[in-house]
Parts: C-alpha cells; structure tokens; sequence
C-alpha cells in the first residue's frame, strides 16, 4: 500500500546541503582530478559538519569544454570520475549514514560530442539529419548566402550565440543556437523526443536511489518560438547573472517542472522518501521566482538576491522581506545561497582578507553564515566556504581554464579561482587532495597559503569557520523552529538587523565597524566572533533564546 502523503517528511524543506564541486573535493587516483571516490572518502567529514545531503556537480561523460556542463551521456560516469559501479557505492555509502544525494541535471543544453548532436551535423536538412536537428535550434542565417547569424542574441560566456556548420558537401550551411558556448548547443524542448529523453534521465536516477535533483539553467530552456532580435542584445554579455527575456523565462518552461514534479510525485508514493527538484532560476523578481515553486511545480529554487546583495543592513532586509513574502507564500521555503560553482568566493566578495583569512571579509562572511542559518527555509553551502577559503585571485593565464577566458580573453569573470582543490592536510599542496605518487598536481595549482585553511588545521581550531559552521548547524538542528515558521523584523539602530522567530528566537547582524546595543540581554548562544553580554560588535552575528526582554 503507498504511503499516505501526509506521513511523508519533506526533509528538503529546512535541509541543509553541501555543494560538492567532484573535480576538486577530493582525489583518489592521484591524477590530480576529484572523483566519486573522493566523495565517498569524504562523506563521514560532511556528515561530522551537520549537512543534511550533498549536491554532486556533474560526473557524466563530457569533453569538459566547461567542467561537465557539456554532457555527452546523461545516463553514465566519465572515467575520469568513476563507474556506475562507483556511484552505486556512493548512494549507498550516503544513505547509511543518513546524508541525502542530490544530482545535477542539464536540460538546457549538451555536448557538441553528444550522439544526437553528432547525428544533427551528419548531413544537410532535408535528408534523415533533419529530424535530428528539430531537437536542437538549427536556423538559416540572414543576408546574401546566410552568411549572418539567424538573430542578434550574445551566449552567456561571450561572443554570438549562433554558430555556422559545414555541411557533409564541405558547404557553409545551417546556424546552431548555444547560449553558452559553442560545444554547448541548445536542446529544443519545442520538440517532444527531448521531453521524453529527459523523462527516462530522472527515472534511470532515481532507480539508483538518488534523492532528486539540482537543475542547471532552470528558468531557460524554451527559447521565443520566432527567435527575434533582442532588443538589449548586450544584456547576456555584461554579467553571467543577466537574462535575455527572448531565451529565458519563457512560459512553457512551467509544464517541464509540472511533468518532473509528477515523476518525483510518483516515486515518492512508492517508498515515501520524497524526491526534490530544485532550481537555478535567473529571473528579475522575487515574485517570478515565485511562480518556479508553485505547489506543482519545484519544490525549491536558488535565491540568489542574498548573494548577490552588497554588504548593507538595508539591502539585506529588502531580499529577505521579498522572498519572505513572494517565495514562502507558495507553500514552498525560501532556498538561500551565499555562494556556488559559480561566484567569487563570500570571504573575498565580502572584503579584502588578510591571507590567513583574518580582517573584514573574513568576519563579514561569517556573520552572513550565521545569518543564512537563522533564516527560516533550506540553505546551500559551498565546498569550502566552511573553510573560509577566499578567492584565488592570482592564478596564471596559462592554468585557467573557464571558457569565460577563452572566449572573451578577459578575466573579469572567470570561476576557477573558486574552483581550486581543497586543502585538507599538510604544509605544502597538493594538500593531502591528491593521493597520487610524491609530485602529483590538482588540477588548479593551490596557494602556499592554503595551509592556514586546510581542514586538519580548521578541526583543530575552535575559532575557525568549520567550528562556526558546525555549530550553527548543530544548534539549527536542535532548535526546530529554524527550519519553518515566522519571521519578524525588530526595530535596530541604523547598519543593525535583528529578526525574531516564533517570539523567542534572535538572530542580530551588525553591518557596521563599530559595536551597537545587543537587542537581547545576555550572552548569545551563539555568535560569529567574541559578543560579550549586551554588545552586538561591529561585522558580527549572533544568535539568543530570548526570555521576553527583547530591547
């Protein structure tokens, strides 16, 4: 008999998961690369923190134009990373210990390598190639012999969006759309065969027992059916966060996560362990957002505004109100980030550090740790933000690897420099990473000064942001109304933010240097560095159980 949907525990809703970057966790066949391996190796470290699942970053078969993000089989393991065989011990290794799986899935686009693209490029339309290319965006080009892009629109990484094929007859033909990158073409989900390829994709997952997904690109997928000119062609190109209103949110996209949402629906009914589907939505609203996580649709999806907020008091409580009352009004909870894959590490975007991870950045990361943790809802944690690992910023041209670099020639936003391998033990890299033979290279050279961060190091030191990050999930955990509940902001001196959960929980943050009344007598239960009773320091958060004196 299935289980009745209302003893099924939706877990997801407070969880806390851990963003498992695979290529540069941990290594352990000493070519310098993360594996699945590595993972399992890892787990009883993750479970020790207090996470609550992991999501893993692409493992599939892939060329690795952009680090697994180009996927040329769905429904396998690269090498690189493993076997099937491998995951399987994964899973199981993470279920006995009580830690949730989660998988990234990439609907938007594939590899150029992928069988059905190879099959699209085979011949020239109008030939068997043509029901190949209905799967993708395949477009005569404008001017005399099309030799001009079908539309104006810029990839997301830098440079048109359209790429010209040469036919089988050695011809100039057909435009491809890739709003990434050249090997990363466009499915079109106009085309039914996709849909039913990525409905056999999750169910071959979830027969593996995973616990749901993490899906890339989430608000893309449907592109304008007409693919006009963009009216602000430009717009992809200045920031990787920016969207192109033609490619992205389009209103079909919904029937895809309701169609996703009944498949979780029906493994849930088997076995009562509720699957989840969360999102990376890019939208310009907090109440587009919204209309990701309807009761139908995911169950969660990326906030991104609080990373994306400057450091300031009133900044802050403008996202946190907005999802508050546009996310959570769907039933769903808010899903907060301070960082991913993608974005310049929170210690360095938050300040200039010292390297030994000292000074303002430091100390603004970990007050807006502990912040995140107070909030009502589920947060995303980085590999590595645990370690307050900054950014690194001076990595040679020759060792980058982004095709943001490649395309652009520019810098400005790369992501390698928060992709580095982690430290896990030693004075000298790799770090412990790498278990391969004396000499071996992560794949990104590490800093000398990732010493100071390396995870042996941070389990020793009881001020170090591992300790802070454990115990502010211990404490969350122990405290059950930090997954659900209200919200309500408290009147605060300028630069402050304080904010009660269910009339006896406080969580303040001081925005300022300089230090301000607490606005709870006592000594915190916890905070982000020294918080004497009745003091709120400058750059530091802290949490109280009120006893109803709330100042």
């Amino acid at each position: 008999m299935s289980p009745k949907r209302i003893d099924i525990h939706r877990w997801w809703r407070d969880a806390v998961i851990y963003q498992v970057y695979v290529r540069s966790f941990l290594d352990s066949t000493g070519d310098g690369v993360g594996d699945l391996a590595g993972v399992r190796a890892g787990l009883p470290y993750l479970k020790k923190l207090g996470v609550d699942g992991i999501w893993l970053s692409p493992f599939y078969p892939s060329p690795q134009h952009d680090h697994g993000y180009d996927v040329a089989d769905y429904c396998d393991v690269d090498p690189v990373f493993g076997d099937l065989a491998e995951f399987d011990l994964l899973v199981a290794s993470a279920r006995r210990l009580g830690v949730k799986v989660l998988l990234d899935i990439v609907p938007n686009h594939c590899s150029s390598e992928h069988p059905w693209f190879r099959e699209a490029l085979a011949s020239p339309p109008g030939s068997q190639a043509a029901r190949a290319r209905a799967r993708f965006h395949f477009a005569d080009g404008r001017g005399p012999d099309g030799a001009e892009p079908p539309n104006n629109w810029h990839a997301m990484f830098g440079g048109p969006a359209w790429t010209r094929v040469t036919e089988a007859d050695g011809r100039p033909g057909q435009w491809y759309l890739h709003m990434f990158t050249p090997e990363q073409p466009d499915w079109n989900w106009r085309n039914p065969e996709v849909a039913a390829e990525f409905g056999r994709t999750l169910r071959f997952w979830l027969d593996r027992g995973v616990d749901g997904f993490r899906i890339d690109v989430a608000a893309g997928l449907f592109k304008h059916p007409e693919l006009p000119d963009s009216p602000d062609p430009e717009a992809d190109a200045r920031t990787r966060d920016s969207v192109n209103p033609l490619a992205w949110n389009q209103p079909e996209v919904h029937d895809v996560w309701r169609h996703w949402r009944a498949v979780c629906e029906e493994y849930t009914e088997r076995d009562g362990r509720e699957r989840l589907l969360v999102g990376e939505v890019s939208v310009p609203t907090a109440r587009e957002h919204a209309q990701y996580v309807r009761p139908d649709e995911l169950h969660q999806a990326f906030f991104f505004d609080l990373l994306s907020a400057p450091w300031n008091a009133d900044a802050f409580r403008k996202v946190i109100s907005e999802a508050m009352q546009d996310i959570a009004g769907t039933g769903s909870t808010v899903t907060w980030v301070l960082n991913n894959h993608d974005q310049v590490r929170t210690v360095t975007r938050y300040g200039e550090p010292a390297i030994d991870g000292s000074g303002l950045g430091a100390a603004r990361a970990r007050a807006a740790a502990l912040m995140m943790l107070a909030l009502p809802g589920a947060a995303y944690i980085y590999q590595g933000e645990e370690l307050g690992l900054p950014e690194v910023v001076d990595l040679p041209d020759d060792v980058l690897t982004d095709p943001i670099f490649r395309r652009t020639g520019s810098r400005a936003r790369i992501r390698d420099g928060c992709r580095v391998p982690l430290p896990w033990s030693g004075q000298a890299s790799p770090f412990g990473f790498t278990s391969g033979a004396e000499g071996a290279k992560p794949w990104l050279p590490q800093p000398e000064w990732f010493a100071e961060h390396a995870t042996d190091r941070a389990l020793a030191d009881t001020r170090s942001f591992w300790h802070l990050y454990r115990d502010g999930l211990q404490l969350r955990a122990a405290l059950s109304q930090l997954g659900e509940g209200t919200l309500r902001w408290l009147d605060t001196p300028p630069g402050v933010l304080a904010f009660v959960r269910d009339d006896d929980f406080v969580c303040a943050v001081n925005f300022g240097t300089a230090p301000t009344p607490a606005p709870v007598s006592g000594t915190p239960l916890l905070s982000s560095g020294p918080c004497p009773a009745g003091v709120l320091p400058g750059s530091t958060a802290a949490w109280w159980i009120s006893d109803g004196s709330i100042l």
